[in-house]
């Protein structure tokens, strides 16, 4: 079972967005404020993780980095993500994940820039992904099983880079 923050956890890491969402539609002077998803599926060593596209934006949210360092965590990691999504509902995808204006924005939200976090991650949950061999006119290529699954129900077709041929399943 997916380990899961606690309920008032949850409760003040929407109270910390609302906070700083405001911040940022005051500062870019948004007449709506902008809706947006959150999660907390994360696992590895990420601690958060902004996704846009087409159906919306998403934050992501690692529950076990969450738990062992919930202060720092709900202080940081939340402005962080959220900084993400109001470069992304501002700049569009002209701007780069850790430019000056994400830079700008974290500055607007009283913290400094930093990419990374520091937290421990030896009990992490990386997952493995299978690996799958496919071949093309000049080489043997290993696809995850993400991308093997993206073939096989007709979604995506792979080319490689050296040679351009499509990537075929060997089977095994």
């Amino acid at each position: 079972m997916e380990p899961r923050p606690e309920i008032p956890q949850i409760a003040q890491i929407y109270q910390r967005l609302g906070e700083l969402l405001a911040l940022a539609g005051a500062h870019f002077r948004w007449q709506v404020l902008p809706a947006f998803e959150v999660a907390f599926d994360l696992r590895g060593k990420a601690a958060g993780q902004m996704v846009a596209g087409r159906s919306g934006v998403r934050l992501r949210f690692n529950p076990v980095l969450l738990r062992q360092n919930w202060e720092d965590f709900l202080h940081t990691v939340v402005a962080h993500e959220l900084a993400h999504a109001v470069v992304w509902w501002q700049y569009g995808r002209r701007a780069k994940p850790h430019g000056p204006e994400w830079q700008a924005v974290m500055r607007l939200f009283g913290l400094e820039p930093q990419r990374c976090h520091d937290y421990d991650v030896a009990g992490g949950q990386a997952r493995r992904l299978q690996r799958f061999r496919y071949r093309c006119g000049c080489r043997e290529h290993a696809l995850t099983s993400i991308r093997h699954g993206r073939i096989q129900r007709g979604e995506r077709e792979y080319v490689c880079k050296f040679c351009g041929q499509r990537l075929e399943w060997t089977g095994a």
